[in-house]
Parts: structure tokens; C-alpha cells; sequence
């Protein structure tokens, strides 16, 4: 059976026996082989670890060489089982007990065990990193138990409406690998930073942080690979945009990244050698303000830089109308989201307003821009405009995404605002509120550094109910909250535009990962 709702009911899952579900290194295949797959990213790779990192830039290397219990497919994403066979619920939804798949295997052909799942979970918690922010409270040390090779159970603090769904981010480590390059406790976190311990549907062949990785198909594994021939994929790292597309039309890349700006888009859709693909996406763009510092701790200067930004001509000048007007943080295709919520428009008149009630001195503010990501840019350059005028002077810094990402957990060290995209890790609004604002995640997903009591207890309660129906309103309350609160500046929900050579078939689009899961593909 396929997991397909985003609340669980208390009952059995499982599958359906048998179904197969279908950066320049030198020495490297070429891509006309037509079974060597590269991909030019705009992010790099400076660390293989996946307890570490928890974003889609760097996803590739969970997606394709580690497992999960369960994994999101296709388009609208529906969660499947994976290295898990079933997985049992308690009627009162503390304890979910799951069956491991008897034919899974590590990269070195250990088996898949019950002890990898509790040393991967417990992993999570010790280093709290990652996905570390979806488990916290939840699942505390320790509660986690094998009861035998097979099997393991996990006992919940509280209730958890989407712990099935959290399961997709549990990426399964071989425990025994792994604790033979500890040091010190470090639960190998230097090794694994650089080498993988995984079972996923490819083996790592080289790493350089620089450059990116390479990895070759490994044919022993569970779920198999249907009429795909990749034997082998590469991940190059390159930041430039311009350079990535025109790899795109030598043929030097296979793909790229799927929210290339617009005229880059027009600009393939002309060759010969290149096709787009279209997919709606769950994938909305903000800006995240720093809710503790002064003087953004001020809810009038939060709601002037939100008055500021002129939504309409980045959308439809910027963007040539390329995606659509998100007032909110949830994507608005999906339940949770308000029909009715309005937002913010461009208004300098009221950005003027609300500046005169800042009582705090002001101070030059700076946005931290992703390297690599000319929206990103463009984003920040349009709000610094719209900010001059009122009399409130920014400053652009741009860096790399793993160095801003890597200050988030800093108030002292991240930025004030930063222009970025809330991807999907799981299908369900809980994705885009509770684990990016809510005041229990401050230091583990929450950037922001947002409290808001009545949002907090809108968001922990939305957690306890499994039916959709009574979760709805309260996703919808707390929505409005953030805007009232002008907790970010809420930007689109996006198109995917995925970009690829035409020799490349079989593309299985999800939103939780971006097509970057290679295993479905094909090549001719």
C-alpha cells in the first residue's frame, strides 16, 4: 500500500509485496556515454554527512547513496515505504513499530538492521544538526529500541501527526562502518564528512568539496532500477548561472537546477539539444528576518521593509510572470494555506507609516545573499531599492549557502534578512510553520528566530490531530499570525522548470527533492 495521506490513521501501513518502484573530476565518462548522468549544481557539497545538512541544494547525496524508512515520489508527493516492509501504530499513536525490508544491504553488503535505524536516529539527536528540529522533543535519547534484526520501535513523547512523514529524512547509516572512525565521541562526524556509509542506489567513487562528487550504481540494491541504464552520476559544482546553462547546451552538463532564471529558461527552450519540464511545486520564496535583533525586533520595522518591496515587478518583470503571488508561508496549492489571506502589496506611503513608529535607533541593516542563486540577488537588490526610499539603508553581503545556512543557529552570527526558498521535506503544512517558526525549534530550523505564544500553541496542537479537517483552521490561524507579525516577507509559491539534454528520459519529478533522485532516470 502507498502512504498518500499527510495525516496517519491508527492503523498498519504496508506495501505491496514484490513492487519495484519504478563537477569535472579527471578520469571522469563523458556524458555521451549515455549511462554517465552529470548534474551542474549552484550549491556545493562541503560535506557528505546526512545528519548534518537538511536542505534540497545539497540533497543529492541523501537521495542516491542512503536510504530511508519511507521516501516522498512523483507529483502531488506521495509518501511510499521504502527500507521499511510495514509499519505498526498504536492506537493511541506513541509507539510506531517498523518491519525492515529482509534484501537491503549496505554499500559494503552488510545487511540493513534495526541497530543501524537506533544508532541513525540517536545520531540525529546527539549531534542536532540536520533534520534535527523534525525529531526534537519528539523522539527523546534512548527511547528508541531494536526488539530484534528486523525490527525497531519508537516511542513518541508527545503524539506527532506526521511522524510517518518524518521518517523520509531518517537517512539509515551502517553503524558498524561508521563507529570504527569515531574520535573522541564525534560519532564519526569527520569521516562521514567525507566518505559515505549508506545502502542508497549509488556508491560513492570520489569526493572533492570543490568539485563535487561521483558515485556508480549499486546493482545489489533492494528496490532495483527498472528499465534505467545509468550506470554512474556526477555532481559538479558550478555557481555561475550563465555557466551552467551554457554546459547545458554544449552538452557538458545533463542538467541543472530547476529554477534557473527566466530568460536563461527562454533562452533553452530555443535549442535543439535541451528540453524543459514543467511541474507545479510546493516551494514558496521569503525573506527571513532576524525577529531578536534590534531594531527588526520591531514589528513596525518588519511591516515597513514588507511595504517596501515592490512584489509585482519582481513577479512579473524580473520573473516574466514565471510564478504566482504567495502572501503567506504556505504554499497556497495547499491545505492549511488561507484563501482569503491578502498580505503585504507595495505600498511606500504605509512602509513610511510604520517606520514612524520605530522607536528603536536605526542602524544599516544587511541581507546575506546566496551565491550562485541570481533571484536571490535580484530579490535583495529590489528590497535595498525599495528601503532607500523610505530612508532605511541595506547592505548586501553574498556567500555561499552552506556559509549562511551554517549561521542560522547563531543569533549572534546570522544575518539580518536573507532572500531564500522553504523547499519541501514533507507534504504537509506543518513543513512551512511549526518547524521554521515556532519558538521550540529557535536553534534547530527556526532562522528567524521567531516566538509567538499563540502561534506556538497553534502549531504544537496542530501535531496531537490526525484528521486533515481539524488541522486545517489552526495552519490557517497561525498563518495569519506571521503575517500580522510580518515574521518574514512572503514572497511566491514556484514553478519547477527542469531543464535537461533530450537523451535524458524518464524524469520522476517530486517536490521533496527536485528530480534529483537519478535512479528513475534513462538515457539514450
Amino acid at each position: 500500500m502507498t502512504i498518500t495521506r499527510p495525516s496517519i490513521d491508527r492503523r498498519t501501513l504496508m506495501t505491496a509485496g514484490g513492487v519495484v518502484l519504478a563537477a569535472g573530476f579527471p578520469g571522469g565518462a563523458s556524458a555521451a556515454s549515455g549511462k554517465h548522468f552529470i548534474t551542474a549544481n549552484n550549491s556545493p557539497y562541503d560535506t557528505l554527512d546526512p545528519h548534518v545538512v537538511f536542505d534540497i541544494g545539497r540533497i543529492a547525496t541523501r537521495l542516491n547513496m542512503y536510504d530511508c524508512l519511507v521516501r516522498w515520489v512523483d507529483n502531488p508527493p506521495k509518501l511510499q515505504l521504502w527500507l521499511a516492509e510495514k509499519i505498526d501504530i498504536s492506537p493511541d499513536g506513541s509507539t510506531y513499530t517498523v518491519t525492515l525490508k529482509p534484501n537491503a544491504t549496505f554499500h559494503d553488503g552488510s545487511p540493513v538492521t534495526a541497530d543501524d535505524v537506533v544508532y541513525s536516529i540517536e545520531r540525529i539527536l546527539a549531534l542536532k544538526k540536520g533534520a534535527y528540529a523534525m525529531f526534537n522533543g519528539i523522539v527523546a535519547p534512548d527511547s528508541t529500541k531494536a526488539i530484534d534484526a528486523r525490527t525497531v520501535r519508537f516511542t513518541l513523547s508527545k503524539p506527532y501527526a506526521v511522524f510517518a512523514s518524518t521518517l523520509s529524512e531518517l537517512w539509515i547509516i551502517n553503524s558498524k562502518l561508521a563507529r570504527q572512525h569515531e574520535k573522541a565521541g564525534d560519532w564519526s562526524a569527520d569521516w562521514l564528512a567525507r566518505n559515505e556509509a549508506g545502502s542508497g542506489g549509488f556508491k560513492l567513487r570520489r569526493y572533492d568539496p570543490a568539485i563535487g562528487f561521483i558515485a556508480d550504481r549499486f546493482e545489489p540494491h533492494f528496490a532495483g532500477f527498472g528499465k534505467s541504464n545509468i550506470t554512474s552520476m556526477e555532481f559538479r559544482v558550478v555557481l555561475e548561472t550563465a555557466s551552467r546553462a551554457l554546459g547545458l547546451r554544449k552538452g557538458e552538463f545533463n542538467t541543472t537546477d530547476g529554477y534557473l532564471p527566466q530568460d536563461q529558461i527562454i533562452s533553452l527552450r530555443r535549442s535543439d539539444d535541451v528540453q524543459i519540464l514543467e511541474q507545479e511545486s510546493l516551494r514558496t520564496m521569503y525573506f527571513i528576518f532576524h525577529n531578536q535583533r534590534a531594531p527588526l525586533n520591531d514589528v513596525n520595522l518588519r511591516k515597513a521593509l514588507c511595504y517596501a518591496f515592490d512584489y509585482d515587478g519582481f513577479i512579473n518583470n524580473i520573473l516574466s510572470g514565471s510564478v504566482a503571488r504567495n502572501t503567506g508561508i504556505i504554499p497556497g496549492t495547499l491545505w492549511g494555506a488561507p484563501k482569503d489571506l491578502n498580505g503585504y502589496t507595495y505600498d511606500l506611503d504605509k512602509a513610511k507609516q510604520h517606520l514612524a513608529m520605530v522607536k528603536q535607533p536605526m542602524r544599516p541593516l544587511e541581507i546575506g545573499v546566496l551565491a550562485g542563486f541570481d533571484q536571490s540577488e535580484s530579490a535583495a537588490q529590489l528590497l535595498a531599492a525599495g528601503a532607500a526610499k523610505i530612508g532605511i539603508e541595506i547592505k548586501l553581503n553574498s556567500e555561499p549557502w552552506p556559509i549562511i545556512s551554517g549561521k542560522f543557529t547563531d543569533p549572534e552570527r546570522s544575518h539580518d534578512l536573507v532572500p531564500l526558498w522553504r523547499s519541501a521535506y514533507i507534504a504537509d503544512p506543518h513543513n512551512w510553520t511549526g518547524l521554521i517558526y515556532n519558538s521550540h525549534n529557535i536553534g534547530a530550523g527556526n532562522a528567524s528566530f521567531y516566538k509567538n505564544d499563540r502561534f506556538d500553541e497553534l502549531t504544537d496542537k496542530a501535531l496531537e490531530l490526525t484528521e486533515l479537517e481539524a488541522r486545517r483552521p489552526l495552519y490557517e490561524e497561525a498563518s495569519r499570525i506571521l503575517v500580522d507579525d510580518a515574521a518574514g516577507l512572503f514572497i511566491y509559491n514556484t514553478k519547477w522548470f527542469g531543464p535537461f539534454t533530450k537523451n535524458v528520459h524518464d524524469v520522476r519529478f517530486c517536490p521533496i527533492g527536485d528530480a534529483q533522485d537519478i535512479r528513475w532516470m534513462s538515457m539514450t
